[in-house]
């Protein structure tokens, strides 16, 4: 059965939502962030990023990771465009002209939205408010008025990047913009993504895997 290592709060939550769309069962391998354990080299301490064990799967030692049958495979965006035409279906792409575009739209969603993204949530959301620096937080959200327009300019037409239906495509550069939520006028200068964003949240498969990420200690 496929391995997926690593916790619900953080990017694992990428296949695992895949694999919820998918029905792809698997067993899901806990691995903290070393980050967040006090005393990560104390006796009892849980698996982590930095532990002996994992890094013999991932020497990067990020999360995630999947062993699928004896593949081993990291960064989440990758495995999941790995998984998806693994075991086809909409969510793949039907040929090799949109297997480019969905690989063009996970590398864009990793370039030009998550480096941002991932600072308007730590410096908005997640860091105490100490340690929060709304200039950072302000040009990010400013790096993202561009990318934004160009993803509101592409879902104008069917609502999907790629194919005119939902695929690994979409839900690669969703999670990348999910990290963007707490600046509300980006999603309301751009219709198209609010509307996007919410389609994707409301989907089944989605839910679930957010009701558990929210029973995990934060």
């Amino acid at each position: 059965m496929l391995k997926i290592y690593g916790l619900y709060r953080s990017r694992a939550t990428r296949p695992i939502w895949l694999c919820d769309e998918l029905g792809v069962p698997f067993t899901l391998v806990p691995v903290i962030q070393t980050y967040r354990l006090a005393d990560p080299n104390a006796r009892d301490a849980s698996l982590h990023t930095k532990s002996p064990e994992f890094l013999a799967i991932n020497p990067n030692g990020h999360v995630p990771s999947i062993d699928d049958d004896g593949l081993i495979l990291h960064e989440s965006l990758a495995i999941n465009l790995y998984l998806a035409k693994k075991h086809g279906g909409p969510l793949a792409p039907a040929n090799l002209v949109e297997d480019g575009l969905m690989t063009t739209w996970t590398a864009w969603a990793l370039t030009e939205v998550e480096p941002q993204s991932i600072q308007v949530l730590y410096h908005r959301v997640t860091k105490p408010a100490a340690e929060r620096d709304p200039k950072i937080a302000n040009a990010a959200i400013e790096a993202l008025k561009a990318p934004f327009s160009v993803l509101d300019k592409a879902l104008a037409e069917t609502g999907y990047v790629v194919g005119g239906r939902f695929t690994v495509a979409d839900i690669n550069i969703a999670e990348c913009v999910r990290y963007a939520m707490a600046a509300p006028e980006l999603f309301e200068a751009n219709p198209n993504v609010k509307a996007w964003l919410a389609k994707l949240h409301a989907r089944p498969a989605f839910k679930a895997m957010m009701a558990k990420r929210d029973l995990e200690p934060a």
